[in-house]
């Protein structure tokens, strides 16, 4: 059964915003797998899935490459040694008697208690997204947000008028007021680890307009130029 959404009579607007969460990978699986399924028939359709790739390709530098670290290397080797051949047998008590057996049961509750930290350690925050629309819900910025902070990059790069400034803000569910995340630079990047705040889904993300160095109260001043709500990252 085809979703409600992916149907011949859609919008302009529509298809670009169906398009826009293919790409992001927000979409549920069943609509996702109709949305790959339609490509190769609807030619409008796959023009705006090309133009989100090609739209979203900047943000490979938000997330830069890591290298594994060296002794991991060496752990695999060692894992990779061929067994020793086996010793004699003695007895436990003389066993127990060896200093160094009795340093390895120590390294051993060491290790155990670490296995338990680890698994007692809370989950890491799952990755949320969301793009940013304008008030004719065309899509403007692009949002990342971990529990490493939030990630804004511009789609359409577009600096604030003359004597104004572009400030970003961030409104969690529940919440009465939007904290301000800071004034966003002229290149239309920015990453930020706000202190007060943890990005959840549901949290709204906006963009207003602001004199220059952002609003003198504490909270918007301007028009809210740019929206969206943080949702979940299910796809890849």
């Amino acid at each position: 059964m085809t979703p409600p959404r992916l149907n011949p009579g859609m919008t302009p607007e529509e298809r670009d915003a169906l398009a826009g969460e293919y790409v992001l990978g927000t979409l549920e699986a069943r609509e996702a797998a109709a949305v790959a399924a339609a490509l190769p028939g609807d030619a409008a359709l796959a023009e705006a899935v090309a133009q989100w790739e090609a739209r979203l390709a900047p943000l490979t530098a938000l997330a830069p490459p890591e290298a594994p670290p060296p002794e991991l290397w060496d752990r695999i080797a060692a894992s990779l040694d061929p067994a020793p051949a086996p010793k004699p047998r003695r007895s436990w008590l003389a066993r127990l008697r060896d200093p160094w057996r009795i340093t390895a049961i120590g390294g051993t509750a060491l290790a155990a208690g670490l296995a338990a930290f680890i698994l007692l350690r809370p989950e890491p925050a799952p990755r949320l997204m969301t793009v940013l629309l304008t008030e004719q819900d065309q899509p403007a910025w692009l949002v990342e947000a971990d529990g490493g902070g939030i990630r804004l990059a511009s789609l359409n790069p577009r600096p604030a008028p003359e004597g104004r400034a572009l400030q970003l803000w961030a409104l969690p569910q529940g919440a009465t007021a939007p904290t301000s995340l800071g004034l966003i630079p002229a290149q239309g990047r920015i990453s930020v680890s706000p202190a007060t705040i943890r990005p959840s889904p549901g949290m709204l993300i906006e963009i207003t307009l602001e004199p220059p160095g952002g609003s003198p109260i504490g909270r918007p001043t301007g028009p809210i130029l740019f929206i969206g709500r943080l949702a979940p990252a299910t796809g890849s």
